[in-house]
């Protein structure tokens, strides 16, 4: 199998952790501590990788790729039941019919915001979120045997 996703995560994940652990080795009250510190933890708090309760930097060296590969829109997608298997997930997004917010998003690495979490729905064009039905409901409609035949196995 292909693993660039989670070479790539590991990779992000390593830098994450070097600069948490150079910004430890500085002096606590030093100016780039605090403010890189600040504003690493305020990135990982908003992408839903550490709570409010964590923000330290303690807990970024703490950081796992699960924890990351979590917050994926592939991930979200499966976990909300809006996809019956992580499989489906990814095809669902890659075919476009997955929103975030009012955006439709089809890279299944997507990195989900904690605040953006509750808007992941079916795009308004898609036949899943009341868009025009697929092709094959269409060419049923037409040929007269209803359109409600075999509606579980539709073909976008």
């Amino acid at each position: 199998k292909n693993k660039r996703e989670v070479w790539r995560v590991n990779y992000a994940l390593a830098k994450i952790r070097t600069a948490a652990r150079t910004l430890l080795t500085l002096d606590e009250k030093s100016e780039q501590r605090l403010f890189q510190g600040e504003a690493l933890l305020r990135r990982m708090v908003r992408l839903g990788l550490l709570t409010e309760s964590e923000k330290k930097l303690d807990y970024v060296l703490g950081l796992t790729t699960a924890k990351i590969m979590e917050r994926r829109l592939q991930t979200k997608v499966f976990k909300l039941g809006l996809a019956k298997s992580i499989h489906h997930a990814r095809v669902l997004i890659r075919q476009r019919h997955i929103r975030v917010g009012k955006q439709i998003c089809d890279i299944p690495s997507f990195l989900v915001r904690l605040d953006s979490e509750k808007h992941i729905d079916f795009a308004l064009t898609s036949p899943f979120g009341g868009g025009r039905p697929g092709r094959v409901k269409r060419k049923r409609a037409k040929s007269g045997k209803g359109g409600d035949a075999g509606g579980d196995e539709e073909d976008d």
